[in-house]
């Protein structure tokens, strides 16, 4: 097994264009001091990293039962000593499958049963197995002095933690590097056991932490909240939700007079923002009536007065303009009086939709592109009137993924300099921004059957849908040759009213009636199927499986 490499937690960089507030509307404020929880916990010397450092890479890794060791080893002040140890022990019998430092951690944890660190059993450590946040409260609960089996019970770990002020990460499903800055950074403002010292202000007079630097630790805290409706919002330090405004995008003063009675404004000069946010991300700016407001990747946030304790999210959809802030979501609302609602990127940048691409296929490509580049983004949360079912995927004739809406590819306009552009708007009657709760599709004709292209393919049959059409060459001497468990993972395609496109023929489409009296669409006699293992439009996962599936190149079936 490759083996592990160092201890690595990194600041997350949040992806998009580079915008900023509308140039027209706001007004220069003084710098904000923002830090993210990674970048702390960094300049603390509590995470470490090596090569690039910190990198974005390993923000959503697994965190390792090594990694909680050797963090547990760090807030105690012992991590030096262990990565030292050359003392005798027989060593975990699994500690081979980690670098030679970590194989001294392991070592000095077994030679020190009193610290707790005694393996799975059987003599393993199993230090490359990920571990749960009730595991990682576990470690810091005893970097505070507390002792399992004394203080708690095992089962007892995420009630004691939050008891102590311990549970930011708790409900989180898969823990990954990322949230041990946030639960780090939690637990160095708790209190050590039978002190009135904080763990911060133990590690800075041990020398672990450089003093001077625990400032930081008492900026304003936002927080990532979670709710079963809304999934993940963002909060202030106390708990209230936080609002963007969707026609901010056309001018950052929208709100005035009783608008800011019932939204009023967020502001802080200092912020300390959770891990996996970007510090960049984050500004202000001087309203008209001289107010100072925080941005969040251009977009002004406020608060919502029938909001009255942390957890309230009565803002929510407010007359289809206010919205909670989802991080790294992706995709947000903008309004214009003279467009209505419109899709924009997370940082209010326009996305449209090409009139002349079908479902599941973009037909801009070359210079096209360089006037309307793809727009992609990877997790996106789709804002409240937007249908989550409807943001999807394809993957492009290069090879590149395009995020998709109702399955048409969305794209950027290469004149939108700023937020809330929409200069591409009607362009050559074709190009044209995305109403999320009218737009139905395109005006192209949206055949059954279709033609798409790949760069290492050529052209190929697919569905309405986008999704790729195979043949299985066995079917050449029987079209019934795929049976049984081969028509789990290939499934019969099949049409009752069959439409192609115009580079199609249809007198080259017929049906077969299979053996099992099922019907399946054919092209030029071969059975079509999906494969499935495509997933997005665009995908050919199914080329060349076992050198007899392959998908059906118009002009090439004879050679099969």
């Amino acid at each position: 097994m490759k083996k592990l490499k160092k201890l690595i937690i990194s600041t997350s960089v949040m992806l998009g264009m580079v915008t900023g507030l509308t140039a027209m509307t706001a007004a220069a404020a003084d710098p904000m001091e923002v830090q993210s929880e990674t970048d702390v916990a960094g300049s603390l010397g509590i995470l470490q990293g090596e090569g690039n450092g910190l990198t974005p890479e390993y923000l959503n890794k697994p965190t390792t039962r090594l990694q909680a060791a050797i963090m547990y080893l760090r807030l105690k002040g012992l991590e030096s000593e262990a990565l030292a140890y050359t003392g005798p022990t027989a060593p975990f019998q699994d500690a081979g499958l980690v670098y030679k430092e970590g194989q001294s951690v392991l070592a000095y944890l077994k030679a020190h049963p009193e610290l707790g660190w005694q393996g799975t059993g059987s003599d393993m450590f199993e230090p490359l197995a990920s571990i749960t946040p009730q595991a990682y409260y576990k470690v810091l609960l005893e970097s505070l002095g507390y002792k399992q089996g004394t203080d708690f019970e095992y089962e007892q770990v995420l009630n004691f933690a939050a008891d102590h002020g311990l549970s930011k990460i708790a409900g989180i499903q898969q823990l990954a590097n990322l949230n041990i800055a946030t639960a780090t950074i939690e637990a160095l403002h708790a209190p050590v056991k039978g002190s009135g010292m904080t763990l911060s202000a133990q590690l800075e007079a041990k020398g672990i932490i450089p003093s001077g630097k625990l400032n930081v630790l008492n900026f304003p805290a936002l927080q990532v909240k979670q709710s079963a409706a809304l999934g993940s919002y963002l909060a202030d330090a106390k708990g209230m939700t936080l609002y963007y405004f969707t026609k901010d995008v056309a001018d950052v003063n929208s709100c005035t007079g009783d608008c800011l009675a019932n939204w009023p404004v967020y502001s802080d000069d200092q912020l300390l923002v959770p891990a996996g946010f970007n510090a960049a991300d984050f500004g202000s700016f001087v309203r008209k009536d001289g107010k100072k407001q925080v941005t969040f990747k251009g977009w002004p946030l406020y608060y919502f007065a029938k909001d009255q304790k942390p957890g309230d999210t009565f803002g929510e959809g407010v007359g289809k303009v206010w919205y909670v802030i989802h991080p790294g979501n992706g995709i947000a609302v903008g309004t214009k009086a003279d467009l209505g609602n419109f899709l924009t990127d997370d940082k209010g940048m326009a996305l449209y939709y090409y009139d002349k691409d079908t479902k599941g296929v973009s037909n801009c490509s070359g210079k096209c592109l360089e006037k309307w580049p793809v727009f992609y983004s990877d997790h996106i949360v789709a804002p409240a009137g937007v249908n989550a079912a409807d943001i999807g995927t394809l993957v492009r004739a290069d090879g590149k993924k395009q995020s998709t809406y109702k399955g048409f590819p969305l794209y950027y306009w290469v004149d939108d300099k700023q937020m809330g552009d929409t200069t591409g708007q009607n362009v050559g009657n074709v190009w044209f921004v995305v109403d999320p709760a009218k737009f139905t599709g395109t005006n192209a004709v949206n055949s059954s059957v279709k033609t798409a292209k790949s760069d290492k393919l050529g052209t190929y049959l697919v569905d309405s849908n986008g999704m790729a059409l195979y043949l299985f060459t066995k079917d050449k001497a029987d079209p019934n040759a795929c049976k049984g468990n081969c028509l789990v993972q290939w499934p019969i395609y099949y049409d009752a009213n069959l439409t192609v496109s115009a580079d199609l023929n249809a007198n080259d489409f017929g049906v077969l009636t299979r053996d099992d009296g099922t019907k399946q669409t054919t092209y030029k006699g071969w059975p079509l199927y999906y494969w499935f293992k495509d997933k997005n439009p665009g995908d050919t996962t199914g080329q060349n499986v076992g050198k007899v599936w392959f998908v059906l190149d118009p002009a090439n079936t004879e050679n099969r």
